[in-house]
């Protein structure tokens, strides 16, 4: 059995499963009005609002939504040029982009889904304030699509949310300008086998989008969610995966936490272990404390509650997916700045190698300056039994109770095993918890979009485009360029206006400049931004007509983008113009009789140094070859006499 097969095995063993779910935007104005779909750094004013949950139409609540609505939070909406009234929910949305629309019906040709008939955009409740209206409007475009072997289930178009900008004094605040901007949802069936191959998968829908043309380039327009699951674990989606190539490790941690809350909940199934839900007030234990965290705040008139966890000691603070990591990542997400447990703390049973956690805005110090005697007053007070943890936090009252009765629920689930849940992906491709995992009550019908019929003929008139792999096949044997060159022009998003360019210029030429040139400028810190199609038509046309060498190409383009000029100015700038062969041969001849005596030395030799000199003196000035060509024939010349 070889590697692939052993990991194969492997993975198929875990009884791993993963889906993916790309977001992309795409190219074009908002998706329910005129407004341009740019960032911008300015904004022209800021509105104030707050979100609840609402009943879908069956009279039930979303349990994602209710958890958002517990952290009791303001949102500060900064309205830019680019937003009108639609962004700001006064005015019911406009008809649905017809481009936009058109570009999912044009994917979902690619991998031969079933089209709707007919498109009904729904409501999805979504109330952590990236959204005015309280939900995101998104419709089912397309199903049972297929990429190689992994099913595309869905293909959907929805709106982008708003853009999260800070923080502040109880405020989240966010930009509208991406607000509304379009996007494609594709979301593949738990098809996938293996990490590397769920890169591969995204990779491949990657190409296809951008084969289209109507999407947006650049970091941001386009994210990888991923569904993940094994034997005796649950599905979590985990959002946010940015880079490609971190999807196979982010895969991976999953698998891990996953199996070590397996082995946890089988830990506690062996010590019979039940959740107790009382709530004890400890603060007296610490009224004469020295640690510096706990007294700051009972100087602020905190106080210290605690919990008793059942069954759970040397399970909170043990290995790289301590349990303790996932409690703290719950109450962060209720707000509460961090906790103390059992397990790294001194004198108590599991307490082990201390592994200080570090949580938002708390100093870190060995044991954080709780003392063995204070522990042990906490034992007494919540008899506790060997194989039993605590839990204690320092707050205010209220902020306190609610974050202990966050974590109690988290323990029970723990009983049961993995919970499905919602988790952002971190740097370091590890993941922390944002929300459980919304259920059926979080949709329901959108009221002021009427539906769009899709008909039979409009389908047929969408021409697919040439997928990358074929592009590049292409481009190597019409235009005889290097596979990797191809590659990279298509990668690269180059491929229209090279084509464009070299049905009257030379292939090698447009591709060195897209290639080699263009990125050597901007490493010199020029704004490339501003080479458009017009600026190298010039180039490349006065590069044809012989006003300079292509030796002088990143002098030219250097020159037009520093002092904002024509291509004619720049030649006479960098004194690059064009020379005729009798002035590239009266060039030589001087050079050769300044060094007469070494090519009467060196004979034939002579060529490689003097080629040199030759060329920092006429270099851009005239063509290479022709230099060359004259240089070689003149010490010829002068070696026969």
């Amino acid at each position: 059995m070889n590697k692939e097969e052993l990991k194969l095995n492997k993975y198929e063993k875990l009884g791993l499963k993963i889906g993916l779910e790309i977001h992309q935007q795409l190219d074009s104005s908002k998706l329910f009005c005129e407004c341009p779909s740019k960032l911008v750094d300015e904004y022209d004013y800021e509105i104030v609002r707050g979100l609840r949950p609402t009943q879908s139409e069956l009279g039930d609540v979303d349990r994602a939504a209710v958890e958002e609505a517990q952290k009791k939070l303001r949102f500060k909406y900064q309205v830019t040029e680019n937003n009108c009234l639609v962004e700001t929910d006064e005015e019911p949305p406009h008809e649905p982009n017809k481009n936009a629309v058109n570009a999912v019906l044009m994917f979902s040709k690619m991998v031969n889904a079933k089209i709707v008939d007919e498109i009904y955009f729904m409501r999805k409740i979504v109330i952590d304030g990236s959204n005015t209206s309280g939900f995101q409007r998104t419709a089912l475009i397309a199903v049972d699509g297929k990429i190689d072997d992994v099913k595309i289930q869905t293909v959907c178009l929805e709106e982008d949310a708003a853009r999260k900008i800070s923080e502040e004094n109880g405020f989240v605040v966010y930009r509208l300008d991406r607000l509304g901007i379009p996007l494609i949802e594709i979301a593949t069936a738990p098809d996938i086998k293996t990490p590397e191959q769920a890169k591969e998968v995204a990779e491949k829908i990657g190409t296809m989008l951008r084969a289209t043309k109507k999407v947006k380039r650049g970091i941001g327009t386009i994210r990888q969610d991923l569904n993940v699951s094994i034997k005796d674990g649950a599905r979590v989606e985990i959002k946010g995966v940015q880079d490609l190539k971190s999807i196979p490790d982010v895969v991976e941690k999953e698998i891990s936490r996953q199996l070590r809350l397996i082995e946890i909940k089988n830990k506690l199934n062996e010590r019979k272990a039940k959740i107790s839900h009382e709530i004890f007030d400890i603060t007296m234990i610490f009224e004469k404390t020295e640690c510096k965290i706990i007294k700051t705040m009972l100087e602020k008139n905190g106080k210290v509650l605690g919990i008793k966890l059942n069954g759970l000691s040397g399970l909170l603070g043990d290995g790289e997916n301590r349990f303790g990591k996932e409690l703290a990542g719950r109450v962060k997400a209720a707000g509460l700045k961090g906790l103390f447990h059992s397990d790294e703390l001194p004198n108590f049973p599991a307490s082990k190698t201390h592994k200080s956690m570090q949580l938002v805005n708390w100093e870190v110090c060995p044991n954080y300056g709780i003392t063995e005697n204070e522990v042990e007053e906490i034992r007494k007070n919540m008899k506790l039994d060997v194989n039993d943890a605590f839990v204690i936090v320092v707050e205010k009252d209220n902020i306190a109770r609610n974050g202990l009765n966050i974590i109690l629920s988290r323990a029970e689930e723990c009983i049961k095993g993995v919970p499905e849940e919602v988790r952002r992906a971190l740097p370091d491709n590890t993941t922390e918890y944002m929300r459980p995992m919304p259920g059926a009550a979080r949709m329901y019908p959108e009221t002021d979009i009427p539906p769009v019929r899709v008909k039979k003929e409009e389908i047929d008139k969408i021409k697919l485009p040439e997928l990358f792999d074929e592009k590049i096949k292409r481009f190597v044997e019409a235009y005889k360029i290097s596979f990797e060159s191809a590659k990279q022009l298509v990668a690269q998003g180059y491929d229209e206006m090279f084509e464009g360019f070299v049905k009257k210029y030379e292939p090698k030429i447009v591709s060195r400049v897209f290639l080699n040139i263009i990125p050597e400028i901007e490493k010199e810190e020029k704004d490339v931004s501003r080479i458009d199609e017009k600026m190298l038509d010039e180039v490349f046309n006065a590069l044809k007509n012989g006003r300079f060498a292509k030796e002088g190409l990143t002098a030219v383009l250097c020159s037009m983008l520093t002092s904002n000029i024509g291509v004619e100015e720049a030649i006479k700038n960098t004194g690059l113009g064009g020379l005729s062969e009798k002035e590239v041969e009266s060039v030589i001849e001087k050079i050769l009789e300044e060094k007469k005596e070494f090519v009467k030395e060196k004979g034939k030799n002579a060529f490689a140094p003097l080629m040199g000199l030759v060329m920092k003196k006429l270099r851009g000035k005239a063509d290479g070859k022709i230099i060359s060509s004259i240089l070689k024939r003149k010490i010829k010349e002068m070696v026969s006499e």
